[in-house]
């Protein structure tokens, strides 16, 4: 079962924060889960702040793999945008205009498919074969090791998903982009293991999720 991450603060001095929002999403996802009787044999989070807090909530201990960090969205965008926007804003930015939601997300999304056709040689920090190497690599991990009818719960980011649903169906990778701008947070997606590999199930469920509490940044 991979959760994205409760909605975090968008043009805040630190994003990595889950916003008053975001806290509710939280609690949210954590009442669902008591209501459906899951009770998974491993919990996995990367190593941001906004994952760990989402499942901070559901009070079990928890396997932090950095694998399942987002890309570098700041790296991504010095190396294939000539925009200065950002998911935060830094000191200096008062005086500049903010970026809506969906003005930032253009920006973004120009800037991931010039990584992706960049390849293995972007100038990047990590490039976009390394940063979907990685991701599939902590999903197999996360699987190995599971008995029957047992459930892993893995919180992650929105990329790191989107990169999964490419590798799981097999599309084309600028395919990503699409799955990026559309997963909800704290939506889970399903993935069956089982004698022929790993199966995708389900992606972005949100039914728990009612009004203002859905949100996709």
């Amino acid at each position: 079962m991979l959760v994205r991450h409760a909605q975090a603060s968008f043009g805040a001095a630190d994003y990595d924060v889950l916003s008053e929002r975001g806290v509710e999403q939280a609690a949210v996802l954590a009442s669902d889960f008591a209501r459906r009787g899951v009770a998974p044999a491993r919990v996995i989070t990367g190593d941001l702040r906004r994952q760990r807090d989402t499942l901070a909530p559901l009070g079990l201990s928890t396997t932090v793999d950095p694998r399942w960090d987002e890309y570098d969205s700041d790296g991504i965008l010095s190396a294939h945008s000539t925009s200065a926007a950002r998911e935060h804003r830094g000191p200096g930015d008062d005086d500049t205009p903010a970026l809506t939601s969906r003005q930032f997300q253009e920006i973004l999304e120009e800037a991931l498919l010039g990584w992706i056709a960049a390849g293995a040689d972007g100038p990047a920090r990590e490039s976009w074969p390394a940063f979907a190497t990685r991701v599939e690599g902590a999903l197999h991990d996360a699987a190995d090791g599971l008995g029957t009818g047992e459930t892993a719960v893995v919180c992650t980011s929105g990329g790191v998903l989107a990169a999964i649903m490419v590798a799981l169906l097999g599309v084309a990778p600028e395919a990503f982009v699409r799955f990026n701008r559309v997963t909800v947070n704290t939506g889970i997606s399903r993935v069956a293991v089982g004698r022929a590999g790993l199966t995708l199930v389900s992606f972005n469920e949100h039914a728990h999720l009612d009004g203002e509490l859905l949100t996709y940044r």
